[in-house]
């Protein structure tokens, strides 16, 4: 995983032009999908073309995960605006779980992006994604005190699993943490395992790259994988 933010001169390819006939082909082959994961998507048009995949693809009873990633620390990102956002909500409406940072929770359920937060303020947040249409709701990058932070999930009922807080950030942990939720609700079908074996990977994966200085543009997770999956089986 290679992330844009701090590099130079890097190469956006646009392919929202060729991706209707890419879809068109696998509906020719009679390609069909198990699970559909949104992360970044570039403008709103992609968000048409995600929800065309989930109604013409998506097996039926298939499972569509979505990372909304629009924006971080209370800022929507300089690529996004006010009509991204509400294009978003039509993703939330279909997604059977939904996993956003607090920023994006916001930003999609309306309310005001809190710095200090009390758990309730959380569970009305989390509680508004689910009413606009989402099975179940993990926010990640939530903390209740200084040394301490985890993550929120909602399905029938709120629960929150806590971790220690590192004080230094990588780019490009939330779309890791997402990749080893999916990988292990697949296999364990329980959420909160699944959001704690997620969160513990990537905290594992900091601590990796803390002595490191030449990897500043994101976490040296690779080495971990094996390692990790072996003492942690699912």
């Amino acid at each position: 995983i290679i992330f844009t933010s701090g590099f130079k001169d890097y190469v956006i390819c646009d392919l929202s032009t060729r991706i209707p006939f890419i879809i068109e082909h696998w509906k020719k082959e009679n390609i069909k999908f198990d699970v559909l994961y949104s992360a970044y998507l570039g403008n709103a048009r992609h968000i048409d073309f995600v929800l065309k995949i989930k109604d013409e693809l998506l097996e039926k009873g298939g499972l569509f995960i979505l990372d909304p990633v629009m924006g971080d620390n209370g800022k929507i990102y300089p690529a996004f605006n006010d009509k991204y956002v509400k294009s978003m909500r039509r993703l939330v409406k279909e997604a059977d779980i939904v996993i956003p940072n607090l920023t994006e929770a916001t930003l999609l359920s309306g309310d005001e992006y809190k710095e200090r937060y009390d758990e309730s303020y959380i569970i009305s947040i989390m509680k508004k994604l689910k009413n606009m249409g989402a099975k179940k709701v993990i926010l990640t990058g939530i903390s209740y005190s200084e040394n301490s932070i985890g993550v929120a999930i909602y399905e029938n009922e709120y629960q929150y699993y806590e971790h220690i807080k590192i004080p230094k950030s990588y780019h490009g942990t939330g779309d890791i943490y997402t990749s080893l939720f999916l990988g292990a609700y697949l296999k364990t079908n329980d959420l909160y395992f699944s959001a704690k074996y997620a969160a513990n990977f990537v905290v594992e994966a900091i601590k990796n790259t803390l002595d490191d200085d030449s990897h500043w543009y994101g976490v040296k997770f690779e080495p971990l994988l094996l390692k990790y999956l072996g003492a942690n089986k699912i």
